[in-house]
């Protein structure tokens, strides 16, 4: 198999991003999990902080690796713990199967997510945690969704915010990053309208993480590109 087929295939991605990019996600990332860990240790001192801090560390990841991605954005980050975290503690009071809560709990946030449009998938290993974590994070019940989760969940979005500011080519969330533009120039009439940026994903029916902000500005340096 070619080499483009074998990469088309297994996903790799084709951007290579710079060293200093990459520099900032790891600085970004290891500050965050490192405040989430205090945080975790604190609520969760007989244990099970190390199974929690693993969903957030997912979330690490999407923050600061991919800070304008659309599931890193604070809503998806947020309501995505919070609401799965929610289910979980529900499932592992209600069903008695370990197994079974678990199951229920992981697929009943993915659906939670997707309608109220916070899909995060670290949100997923924060309701199975609710239901697997051990007695420490049973024994908290319903107060486990607002602290530790959504205190973690809040604490990371704001280490993003601070973080990622300093930079200016990644500031988050998205309505933080503007890319600098001419006063003087028109509004580029070709570009599609919002509705038919709506219109043109959901025709997909599937999810795109790319904003609409990044989309129009990918269109606008591949028509900056085409004329050259």
């Amino acid at each position: 198999m070619p080499l483009p087929k074998l990469r088309h295939w297994l996903g790799i991605e084709l951007i290579e991003v710079s060293f200093t990019e990459k520099a900032v996600s790891v600085l970004g990332g290891g500050l965050a999990i490192l405040a989430l860990i205090a945080i975790s240790t604190y609520a969760l001192p007989s244990g099970g902080a190390a199974a929690l801090i693993t969903s957030m560390g997912a979330s690490a990841v999407l923050l600061f690796g991919v800070p304008h991605g659309q599931l890193s954005q604070p809503w998806p980050v947020i309501a995505g713990h919070g609401i799965s975290a929610l289910i979980g503690v529900a499932c592992a009071q209600c069903i008695p199967h370990p197994a079974i809560g678990a199951a229920c709990a992981v697929g009943l946030a993915i659906g939670a997510m997707q309608q109220l449009k916070c899909i995060h998938p670290p949100g997923g290993a924060t309701a199975f945690t609710a239901v697997m974590g051990g007695s420490a994070i049973h024994q908290l019940g319903f107060s486990f969704v607002l602290f530790p989760v959504l205190t973690n969940a809040l604490v990371m979005v704001l280490l993003a915010v601070l973080i990622n500011y300093a930079f200016h080519w990644r500031r988050y969330p998205n309505a933080f990053h503007h890319p600098v533009q001419k006063p003087s120039a028109p509004p580029d009439e070709s570009l599609p309208t919002h509705e038919e940026i709506i219109a043109a994903i959901r025709s997909l029916d599937s999810f795109v993480d790319i904003s609409e902000d990044d989309l129009l500005r990918l269109l606008e340096l591949l028509k900056s590109h085409s004329k050259h």
